[in-house]
């Protein structure tokens, strides 16, 4: 039997109405001074318990911390622009490994992207001591893909796939999986800040999603959730490289209207 996502404590409750103003699904209204919550159609954003002055919201089914919001204010915004601006793609690893510690939140800054609907519909794949047999037979892969006649071949015909083609030495990668691409980009970038805050860099590779998808024993070996697809990867690692200058951009297109 199905559970209300939504509690509201009575006695907590004030009646202020801040959580039925802010209620995304309109679905909390005030009955009798009190705030009241109807079942239907609830995306359960979490908008009324991160809101309510008292602490009067529960939602039974999730993880929650009774802890204060940090407001995007308390970092000068000039300092983050330029951090943003110096990030790089990296392709050059140490052989350092990434703790645990670190890959956990790194995961938990995805888990908190905003999504669609509030979906939250993907999963994280860890790949760490695997990591030699998921690269051996990507690169198997794509080598029999270099020499066929095939739609692939035309975008790695003149590269050199040596033994570290997918994962270039890193220590660990992190496979989003789900059934949004949108939400699965949104959650690998705040994945990729917190990696970046962490002094770790991180390569796209939109090589091994596209060896998961088309190759089935890699892509049995991710075990994805069901109903999931491989949407992003991100090759994770402490860079072996330093830039010493924000690079060049063309002027940004803007169209006021």
């Amino acid at each position: 039997m199905n559970t209300k996502p939504v509690k509201i404590n009575k006695e907590l409750c004030i009646g202020c109405g801040k959580c039925v103003k802010d209620c995304v699904s309109e679905k909390l209204k005030i009955v009798d001074g009190k705030a009241q919550f109807m079942y239907e159609r609830c995306i359960e954003c979490g908008h009324c318990y991160a809101i309510c002055p008292t602490g009067a919201v529960t939602m039974p089914g999730y993880t929650t911390e009774d802890r204060p919001v940090v407001d995007m204010t308390e970092f000068d915004s000039d300092r983050l622009l330029e951090a943003m601006k110096s990030r790089r793609t990296i392709r050059q690893f140490t052989d350092e490994k990434v703790s645990d510690e670190d890959i956990a939140k790194i995961i938990e800054a995805g888990r908190y992207c905003p999504t669609a609907t509030n979906s939250q519909d993907f999963a994280f794949t860890v790949i760490k001591n695997s990591l030699p047999e998921f690269e051996k037979e990507c690169v198997r892969f794509f080598r029999t893909a270099q020499k066929a006649a095939t739609p692939l071949a035309k975008y790695i015909k003149n590269s050199t796939i040596d033994d570290n083609f997918f994962f270039k030495g890193a220590p660990v990668v992190i496979v989003v999986s789900g059934k949004s691409k949108g939400n699965a980009n949104l959650a690998s970038s705040y994945m990729e800040l917190m990696a970046e805050s962490l002094g770790l860099g991180v390569l796209y590779s939109g090589f091994f999603v596209a060896v998961a998808k088309l190759n089935r024993k890699v892509g049995k070996m991710l075990k994805p959730e069901k109903g999931y697809a491989p949407m992003t990867c991100l090759v994770i690692g402490h860079p072996a490289v330093e830039y010493k200058r924000i690079p060049p951009r063309k002027d940004a297109k803007i169209n006021v209207i």
